[in-house]
């Protein structure tokens, strides 16, 4: 077992800045999450990254926000920026339920304490360190700054808020997988600062000079107040525009997605008061060689030794687990991976991977049981088109959605390489898939028969050796035409999967359990829908446990679908449950199989006048 030393972490004092012998730091990051050294753990990331380019970084983990503000004020000023990482999980989701309910327990903070980050820390955290150094530049990152880089619906305000940027007064954002555009940046500004000339009187940069070097660099955000458009900008309805018109939020979205998942995207601009946000264009996917780089970085793996004896639930959820590539092509409508990440997925390297594995078995308590060897969706590693070229030019936000395209290459067999080739690692017992399994990949039928027999060899052994005695699968819904705003698979896929995952496990002599993950409330869907959806999953034996409302998050087809009311690709009206108690009726179906719900659920039908349906769930 390896053993470490206070400074293999980032310094989070004084004193641990003092015990690595700096008068100064370069950068200093504030993280709404408690500070772990992991590769999951996005601040950890762009520390580590920072500090691979030679950059004395500092971390100031769940900085305290109601006191003196001495946590703000603790390690001074840096000669770059503030950098603001809000956290892993969006800070409104984290803190409230889909029915606005405050949420008793924070997963990614000590002892699981509900109270140690502010709603949307991005805003809070930018304006407390504009009141102390208002010259210095604070640049914003994470998934609540990327998914509130423009105009967006926000479900627990109920209002339409402008770009985080204008709420915040940060100089800057950066959107999406940060890496790249993170190391340009400090590049940018290292060089800036040798050119300043002496007599100014600065050993820092100043949000003066910052404005200037950041306007070309790929998937930064920032403000102008005079713009000229060039050639290929998509203008969007300006904000004020979209608070007169739902129509012209709904239309603004189809771009912004488009271009978040296009390979050459354009630059995006949209004015708010008498200003103009400019969205440049994100960087193409890392390469392998680059992907690497970000995960072989020194990672002790660990939460900081300030929380010795604490629990921080959300690492002991992935400190045995490995992230083996990124991105997703599924599009789901409700889903904000895409829009962060990108619909590229990019793939570690196997020696990469098994560099991780061997350090996870230098772990204290690692007992030989890999929980998740993953991704955003479990099966996509190293899937990509035939043709690049094509996908260059492509604009489709998904790539299996209505149908799998024909130019993607859905060969299972680099995964089957992988699992096997950590299964023969002295000291790991057993592998598990703890990620989501997107069953409609495992039913495709390619035109290549060789692509086919790794699918079927890559199913077989998935359930028969790498499943915890359930395995997690997301049908989302029952009815095809919910199903389609989803852009989810018809559930006739998931009927034909369960017999697959049946009829394997008989043959292998396993008693492993499917678990199915269901929406209600979505667009689109009314009660009859949930009355079906309860109707066919009594038939086919199961009693729900894995079900939720639909959480409306900034940055989705869903959520702009249910605000404005109509979609945002057709612009035709859509249907959405909005009020507590359209979204309870809707809810409710879930447990069909509870006498305290039979009596509700009886009398909902018979509102809407389907008996049919009371029939069909309960008998005549």
């Amino acid at each position: 077992m390896k053993e470490y030393r206070l400074t293999d972490w980032l310094p989070t004092t004084k004193k641990e800045v003092e015990f690595r012998g700096w008068d100064e730091l370069d950068v200093i990051l504030f993280s709404g999450d408690a500070y772990v050294d992991h590769p999951s753990f996005g601040a950890a990331v762009i520390g580590r990254i920072l500090e691979a380019e030679g950059l004395r970084v500092a971390m100031i983990p769940q900085p305290n926000w109601r006191d003196d503000l001495r946590d703000f004020k603790k390690l001074g000023r840096p000669r770059l920026f503030f950098g603001i990482s809000p956290g892993c999980m969006d800070s409104m989701v984290n803190k409230y339920t889909a029915n606005k309910r405050l949420r008793s327990d924070d997963a990614y903070t000590p002892d699981a304490r509900p109270d140690m980050r502010p709603e949307y820390p991005s805003i809070v955290y930018t304006q407390i360190l504009k009141k102390l150094y208002p010259d210095v530049p604070v640049v914003l990152g994470g998934i609540e700054a990327s998914m509130r880089r423009l105009t967006h619906y926000d479900y627990w305000q109920d209002r339409v808020r402008p770009s985080i940027l204008i709420d915040s007064s940060a100089d800057s954002l950066i959107y999406g997988m940060g890496e790249k555009p993170i190391v340009e940046l400090t590049r940018r500004l290292k060089r800036k600062l040798t050119e300043i000339d002496p007599k100014e009187d600065t050993t820092s940069i100043t949000s003066e000079y910052f404005k200037q070097l950041i306007v070309d660099i790929p998937q930064m955000v920032y403000l102008e107040k005079e713009v000229n458009a060039q050639e290929g900008d998509i203008t969007l309805f300006s904000h004020e525009e979209c608070l007169e018109d739902k129509k012209k939020e709904a239309a603004n979205f189809r771009h912004i997605e488009e271009e978040s998942n296009k390979y050459a995207a354009s630059r995006i601009l949209q004015k708010v008061e008498g200003q103009t946000v400019i969205v440049n264009p994100p960087y193409p996917p890392l390469t392998e060689a680059e992907l690497d780089h970000s995960f072989d970085l020194p990672y002790t793996r660990l939460p900081h030794p300030k929380y010795k004896g604490k629990r921080i639930p959300a690492y002991d959820m992935i400190k045995f687990s490995v992230n083996v590539h990124r991105g997703c092509f599924g599009g789901c409508a409700f889903c904000t991976i895409s829009a962060h990440q990108g619909k590229f997925i990019v793939s570690r390297s196997k020696s990469s991977i098994l560099k991780e594995v061997e350090a996870i078995r230098e772990l204290p308590d690692f007992k030989g049981y890999l929980s998740d060897l993953g991704g955003p969706s479990a099966n996509m590693y190293q899937m990509q088109g035939y043709n690049l070229d094509l996908c260059k030019k492509c604009k489709r936000p998904s790539c299996i959605h209505p149908k799998v395209c024909p130019n993607l290459n859905t060969d299972h067999k680099p995964l089957l390489d992988i699992y096997r080739a950590v299964d023969a690692l002295p000291g790991i017992k057993k592998s598990f898939i703890g990620s989501g399994v997107r069953y409609d990949l495992l039913l495709h039928q390619s035109k290549d028969p060789k692509v086919n027999q790794s699918t079927a060899e890559y199913t077989r052994e998935l359930i028969a050796r790498h499943v915890s005695g359930r395995l997690k699968v997301a049908p989302e819904h029952t009815s095809d035409s919910v199903l389609d705003i989803m852009r989810k698979p018809p559930f006739s896929q998931f009927s034909e999967f369960k017999k697959v995952f049946d009829r394997i496990n008989r043959e292998e002599g396993l008693r492993q359990q499917l678990i199915p993950y269901f929406i209600s409330s979505h667009p689109g869907c009314k009660e009859e829908d949930m009355a079906e959806l309860a109707i066919i999953t009594k038939h086919q034996d199961f009693h729900l446990e894995q079900v939720q409302d639909f959480t409306p998050t900034p940055m989705t087809v869903a959520t702009e679908a249910w605000y404005t009311g109509f979609h945002p690709y057709t612009l035709k009206p859509i249907f959405s449950a909005k009020s507590q108690r359209e979204k309870l009726a809707q809810r409710m179906f879930f447990f069909w199989y509870k006498p305290e719900e039979r009596k509700n659920i009886i009398h909902e039908l018979r509102r809407i006048g389907r008996q049919d349906l009371i029939d069909k769930l309960y008998g005549k």
